[in-house]
């Protein structure tokens, strides 16, 4: 792959995925010089890719992770204006839709737990309902007749993850596929560029957003610790004259489901952690397919489209990694865990301010890099086999 047509900018992102994207839009829309950079010779062929798309705040609040969850509401309230100015800009869809979810008990080992649940969400003050089982009926007629009752979340929703990446790489413009970042150059206390197998671009500053693969790209060699966790997903399509099977998204403890509008059905999705393996199993189709059965029959006579597996860039506290670097000039935009897509207008909206020379906003500081930090020894004695030292 050739280098673009211009060889020095105000900024290089690397990953072309939801993140690294809205990233380079919004700096754009700053007035910035952006390229995006990306060692993938397609889009979509990353985390991206294979995501459902939820823009589930409430119903993806679970305990002990009660730290990201104002980010997480905040992210959702930017998507309505988000995708309306993505679409305006580009002429090309997003996928968005207020649709609400429904979490669903198939039993009532379910319905304790999410019993449960429900007292936590509203502990928190989300809004959730909890319904009886003829209510979530009444809802979505489609579910069995045996489910134990659910959660309803009216303000959560959900949006094309790959249409909205087509729409997001119209917006940024300069794009390079196909181009794989070696090193990211500095001068021993700032960027100067990055080096990469199509040569070398300079700039001032890099914003990280490469997913799973992000940690490698530290100069230093100690990135934040962003590790994959794998997951696999199913596309299904309605047959001949099917009506769509569902309108909100559908959960489960065990999966979730969601209705594109256009005969399009995404289910997930397996949570494994195996490395880098991207392999498709039995095992995982037929667990998924067996979770949705359970709660929506109807899914049994859908055409299977499709089974892929993607790599979700997780942290140790299942919080993304968003804000400045030791380095002047780097930007880590990653470890977004389940809620790349929540979060793709809310990062990019705080990664440009950065690049623009603003400070991190204070609910982000709890996510800042600088958290996982190595903390220095303690100075002063201490004890060595019992010794005073």
């Amino acid at each position: 792959m050739e280098l673009p047509r211009s060889t020095r900018y105000d900024a290089v992102v690397i990953g072309a995925g939801l993140i690294g994207l809205s990233c380079a839009w919004r700096a754009r829309r700053r007035g910035l010089s952006v390229l995006v950079v990306d060692r993938a010779d397609r889009l979509c062929a990353g985390t991206s890719g294979v995501a459902a798309g939820m823009l589930a705040p409430v119903t993806e609040a679970d305990f002990g992770e009660e730290g990201p969850l104002r980010v997480n509401l905040a992210g959702r309230e930017r998507w309505p204006a988000f995708a309306a100015e993505l679409e305006e800009a580009t002429g090309l869809p997003t996928g968005y839709r207020d649709s609400g979810a429904l979490v669903v008990a198939a039993d009532r080992d379910d319905a304790e737990a999410l019993r449960r649940l429900h007292d936590f969400q509203c502990s928190l003050g989300l809004s959730a309902e909890w319904l009886a089982p003829s209510r979530c009926r009444a809802l979505e007629p489609g579910l069995s007749p045996r489910i134990a009752g659910g959660i309803l979340a009216p303000q959560d929703g959900h949006a094309d993850p790959r249409a909205t990446v087509a729409a997001l790489a119209a917006a940024a413009e300069e794009v390079a596929l196909g181009v794989e970042v070696e090193a990211i150059d500095h001068d021993g206390s700032a960027v100067t560029g990055v080096h990469t197998s199509a040569g070398r671009i300079t700039c001032e500053q890099v914003v990280v957003a490469a997913g799973p693969w992000s940690a490698a790209l530290d100069p230093s060699g100690h990135g934040p610790p962003v590790r994959p966790v794998k997951g696999q997903i199913l596309e299904l399509h309605t047959r001949g004259a099917m009506p769509e099977p569902f309108g909100r998204v559908l959960r489960t403890p065990r999966c979730y489901l969601v209705a594109r509008g256009n005969g399009r059905v995404i289910l997930g999705a397996t949570v494994e952690e195996q490395g880098f393996d991207t392999a498709v199993t039995a095992d995982g189709v037929f667990r998924l397919l067996e979770a949705a059965w359970e709660v929506l029959p109807e899914v049994g006579e859908l055409e299977l489209v499709g089974c892929y597996a993607g790599l979700r860039p997780g942290t140790p506290d299942n919080a993304p990694v968003v804000g400045p670097g030791e380095l002047d000039g780097l930007v880590w935009a990653t470890g977004h865990w389940r809620n790349g897509v929540l979060l793709a207008p809310l990062t990019g909206e705080v990664v440009a301010g950065l690049l623009a020379g603003e400070r991190l906003p204070e609910d982000f500081a709890a996510l800042s890099p600088a958290r996982f930090a190595q903390k220095p020894e303690r100075s002063g004695p201490r004890r060595i086999d019992g010794v005073r030292a």
